[in-house]
């Protein structure tokens, strides 16, 4: 019997091992879910407290804000050095409306529009947030719901930028933190009367009280339901909503306010209906009127000055718009005034036509400060329109052999004031092209002071022969004047460059070799109070040796009686300065009178301001569009009643010598070198005895089968020149030493090519002054 139950007690020992001993333990699976989810919640709280820590730390460096801050608007508003505003960008139309005038229907469409909890937030809204999230992303906003609630929109608006760089971390924090505030200092009617009368309702109108009467011609009481909500959807996108210029896309953004109405409960959706069946041109105004906060008058004194301002607010990233800023410039309007009165007056000048066009320039040559420009004359109604003070697409003539001659002659080779210098027959070196004065007479071996003091063509490319065209264009960087293309002997003679370059330039000769790029505005304040103040570095451009001999020579362009300048003089006055006129190619110069010029530049300084003038016309080579030769006086006209106008409210002192410079006595008459290179006037050679490292080339001086020359002045004879006289010009210079309406000045070259400049605004006949350079 044990034998048959042994099976048994085996079989129930065996389930007896099967049964637990003790509690069962968790499956392996849930152990990793458990630490996962631990980790997952550990992350989540370090990341709150984080973030939490990351808010306040940002929050702590938030910018304050006030009442006037949230009241105010988003111009930008622009002073002159003395503080008074001179222009207000962006807020040119807006008028304030108290909350007890805005109606209530506008400001449930606000509410309903931007801002469905507005009443129920404290300025920041965590559902709104997430609910703006799940509705864009299923698309069911349309294209009505953010994340901001009405009120952070307000501080954006009051304090910060608009920009989308600006859309930073540290941005959302800090605005979040101050809508907090907001919300907790005002009350929800005084937050919504912020908001109304600050958004940008487009074409320059700020606010919807000020948009009602632009669009409408009323107050916005007088609105029906259509129109406010019209008003209330336009700040998303003010342009493309503008009822006037797009009314398909106007209609369709001020339907979906009526249905986020009807939806918001603030009206029936009868009501929704029957304001969408209304035709979206109802009401709207055809002529529009704009209130200003500066006269029309000073707008148009400061209009050229005023574009550069904002350009350059733009080359810094400012935003003028809506970034509602506070620009302080270098402007002094009195000059301001002064020289538009010149320019666009007859009591100054005669000019010979309102077609004739002006380009100007005032440049404080002790700071780069530009504390006046003029981009044009007779403008008419155009506002921001083409500024010729910064245009580089005309040549500047012999405006630019100090620049680019003289200057790095003395610099670079040591000439004396009284270098020699062969005003005799030159033919560019590899070429059949020969170069003349005025006068299409040489006189032989002359000074430098001279051949500068008259303008002669041929002694300056001599030099810069001399210099090199290396050592040129490294000395006109040094004064801000960079090229795309080579320059070349001909831009000896004329360099593309603006007149605010070319004041710039000239006031380093009156400081005594500093170069100060120049600036329109010295301080900019943001919205959120954060001054930033701009100034120019000095760099040496050149030695005070160089600077003081160039203007003792350039002094003889206004008092010698042979000088090109004499109609600029001004007696008493300490100045010096250049002409300039530039010629017409050849083939195109049998269609204008003798002597005419396409133009007239003059650029002159004393120690307190540099002042460069350019004239012509916009057209050079439309009929009648040249400057006369009586005419070309009309830049040294300008010049001189403005500097006499500066010059009575500034001290009038000489520049005295540095100590690098030797004065000395040459033919009876006062000239100076840099110490330790005197040199000799004894130099009958092409090239001078001292200084000197660049030999030119013989072609470049000599060509007795042209022309003979001697020490006395000596014309060219007829029997000598090119075959063909026909493609021959000569230089549009005055006589210099005639009635006081003369020039002396500039250039004339000889040509075998030939240019359809008939047919062009612009000719590229190498007989002009100057490669193209721009």
């Amino acid at each position: 019997m044990s034998s048959n139950n042994t099976p048994r007690q085996t079989r129930m020992s065996r389930n007896a091992e099967r049964k637990p001993s003790g509690p069962k333990k968790p499956h392996t699976g849930w152990r990793t879910f458990r630490r996962i989810l631990f980790v997952i919640v550990a992350i989540g709280v370090f990341a709150i407290l984080a973030g939490a820590g990351l808010f306040f730390f940002y929050a702590q460096s938030a910018p304050k804000i006030s009442e006037g801050a949230l009241s105010s608007d988003t111009s930008t508003r622009v002073y002159d050095a003395n503080g008074t505003v001179i222009s207000r960008l962006g807020a040119q139309n807006r008028n304030y409306v108290k909350t007890k005038n805005i109606p209530d229907t506008l400001k449930n469409a606000v509410v309903s529009t931007e801002d469905r909890r507005f009443y129920k937030n404290n300025g920041v809204d965590p559902i709104r947030i997430l609910g703006a999230a799940f509705a864009n992303v299923s698309g069911s906003s349309l294209g009505m719901q953010g994340g901001s609630t009405l009120t952070q929109q307000l501080v954006k608006l009051s304090v910060f930028s608009t920009a989308a760089s600006d859309r930073t971390l540290k941005r959302k924090a800090q605005e979040a933190w101050l809508a907090l505030k907001v919300d907790h200092d005002y009350s929800k009617d005084q937050i919504l009367e912020y908001y109304i009368n600050k958004v940008y309702m487009g074409n320059g109108v700020y606010g919807m009280q000020t948009a009602a009467q632009y669009y409408y011609g009323k107050t916005l009481k007088g609105l029906d339901l259509a129109q406010l909500a019209l008003l209330a959807g336009m700040p998303q996108s003010p342009t493309n909503y503008d009822p006037t210029t797009y009314p398909a896309l106007a209609k369709k953004r001020r339907d979906l306010v009526l249905e986020a109405m009807a939806k918001n409960n603030a009206i029936t959706s009868a009501q929704a209906q029957q304001a969408e069946a209304t035709s979206i041109t109802t009401g709207l105004v055809k002529s529009h009127s704009k209130s200003t906060s500066t006269s029309a008058k000073t707008t148009k004194v400061i209009d050229a000055y005023l574009k550069q301002v904002y350009a350059e607010l733009k080359s810094k990233g400012y935003n003028t718009t809506t970034g509602g800023l506070k620009v302080y410039t270098n402007l002094d309007m009195g000059a301001q005034k002064q020289l538009y009165n010149i320019v666009n007056g007859t009591a100054y000048v005669a000019f010979p036509s309102d077609e004739f066009q002006v380009g100007s320039t005032i440049v404080n040559p002790n700071n780069g400060k530009v504390v006046a420009m003029i981009g044009g004359r007779k403008t008419g109604n155009v506002t921001f329109g083409l500024n010729r003070a910064v245009q580089k697409d005309r040549s500047s003539a012999s405006t630019a052999k100090p620049l680019m001659d003289y200057g790095p002659a003395i610099e670079h080779l040591y000439y004396p004031t009284y270098e020699p210098v062969k005003d005799t027959a030159f033919t560019y070196p590899g070429t059949t092209r020969s170069l003349y004065d005025w006068d299409r007479k040489y006189q032989g071996t002359i000074t430098m002071r001279k051949a500068l003091v008259e303008s002669r063509n041929i002694p300056a490319v001599r030099t810069l022969q001399n210099v090199g065209i290396k050592r040129a264009t490294s000395f006109l960087s040094g004064l801000g004047m960079d090229f795309d293309k080579t320059l070349t002997l001909q831009n000896g003679i004329g360099l593309y460059i603006s007149s605010e370059q070319e004041a710039a330039a000239y006031a380093a000769f009156a400081n005594g070799g500093n170069y100060y790029k120049p600036y329109l505005v010295s301080k900019v304040v943001t919205q959120d109070g954060k001054a930033h103040k701009y100034s120019a570095t000095p760099k040496r451009a050149m030695s005070a040796a160089t600077a003081f001999m160039l203007t003792d020579m350039m002094k003889g362009v206004m008092t010698n009686e042979n000088g090109s300048g004499r109609s600029a003089a001004i007696s008493g006055l300490y100045q010096a300065g250049k002409t300039g006129t530039d010629s017409y190619p050849d083939d195109y110069a049998d269609k204008v009178p003798d002597g005419a010029t396409m133009d007239s530049w003059f650029t002159g300084y004393t120690k307190n301001y540099a002042i460069s003038v350019w004239t012509g016309y916009d057209k050079q080579f439309q009929t009648g569009h040249y400057v006369s030769e009586t005419q070309t006086t009309i830049a040294q006209e300008i010049y001189k009643y403005e500097m006499s106008y500066l010059a009575s409210k500034s001290t009038n002192s000489d520049w005295t010598a540095p100590s690098t410079v030797t004065e000395t006595t040459q033919n009876g008459s006062k000239e100076y070198y840099i110490t330790g290179h005197a040199g000799t006037v004894a130099d009958t050679t092409a090239t001078s005895q001292y200084g000197s490292t660049n030999t030119t080339s013989s072609s470049a001086y000599s060509n007795n089968s042209q022309v003979t020359t001697n020490n006395n002045t000596t014309q060219a004879s007829s029997s000598t020149t090119e075959s063909s006289t026909s493609k021959e010009s000569s230089s549009t210079e005055q006589t210099p030493g005639g009635d006081g309406n003369d020039d002396g000045d500039d250039t004339g070259t000889t040509s075998t090519e030939s240019s359809s400049a008939t047919t062009t605004e612009k000719s590229t006949s190498t007989a002009k002054t100057t490669d193209d350079n721009k």
